[in-house]
């Protein structure tokens, strides 16, 4: 495994108490950070946050604006500061047509996929200003760029963190923060729990190397992006697709 120097540095991931999540909290902390796990699942979040040196976990609603903000708060007062953000909790929705597409369930992945996104950056990204630093790094997916049949909540607002990830990068250029996102082809977490098998075998006849990604190459992704050698970098999407996409 290759050393990324995060020494120093105070991260947030959300939805960090297993899967992706989990694997990224895991890198930044044996790269030198101190992280706090953001997640819904407390219980979940404590126990993975104490395997780790110096992590700590925190109940957070990336759905609730005040819930953002006291999670803000208490990662402030506790690391006085945030320099790494990584925007990750989200859920797949069921996988049926557009036009069978519950909207109770489109409103629920968008909230968290991808209006989750916003209100974190939003709520931290005044924190980076003002210590003069800071990277975000946002969990977007290939199901952004190519679009998923089946899925059109979760290829809409995966789109929408990508977007969202330009134009903030484009408004810190010159503030010492940088805004990136990595787009994963389907890599297997406990998120598949809620796909349909069929929506599993197409995504994976959709990757030339013929197998789904690893969370910890989805971490080791994250964590450089997450450090200070990631200084020419923004507004980026970075491919983690196996060839499915290769822009």
């Amino acid at each position: 495994m290759n050393q990324i120097d995060l020494s120093g540095r105070a991260a947030v991931v959300t939805g960090g108490g297993q899967g992706i999540g989990l694997a990224i909290a895991q890198r930044l902390s044996t790269s030198g950070a101190r992280v706090c796990l953001w997640d819904v699942d407390r219980p979940t979040a404590d126990g993975a946050a104490v395997e780790m040196d110096g992590a700590m976990a925190a109940t957070v609603d990336v759905t609730d604006p005040d819930s953002v903000a006291a999670g803000v708060a208490e990662t402030v007062a506790a690391f006085g500061k945030i320099d790494i953000l990584v925007n990750n909790a989200g859920i797949s929705g069921p996988n049926m047509p557009t036009w069978e597409y519950p909207v109770e369930d489109w409103r629920q992945v968008i909230d968290i996929d991808l209006t989750g996104v916003f209100l974190c950056c939003r709520a931290v990204t005044p924190v980076m200003i003002g210590g003069g630093y800071g990277r975000i790094v946002n969990i977007a997916s290939v199901a952004g760029k190519d679009g998923n049949p089946n899925a059109p909540a979760y290829s809409a607002a995966k789109a929408g963190v990508i977007a969202l990830t330009k134009s903030l990068g484009k408004e810190l250029v010159d503030k010492g923060v940088t805004v990136n996102c990595v787009t994963p082809a389907a890599v297997r977490t406990r998120i598949f729990e809620q796909m349909a098998q069929e929506h599993i075998d197409y995504m994976l006849s959709k990757i030339p190397m013929g197998r789904f990604g690893l969370a910890d190459e989805v971490a080791a992704m994250v964590a450089w992006l997450a450090s200070e050698e990631c200084s020419f970098s923004t507004g980026a999407a970075f491919d983690l697709s196996g060839g499915r996409s290769t822009y």
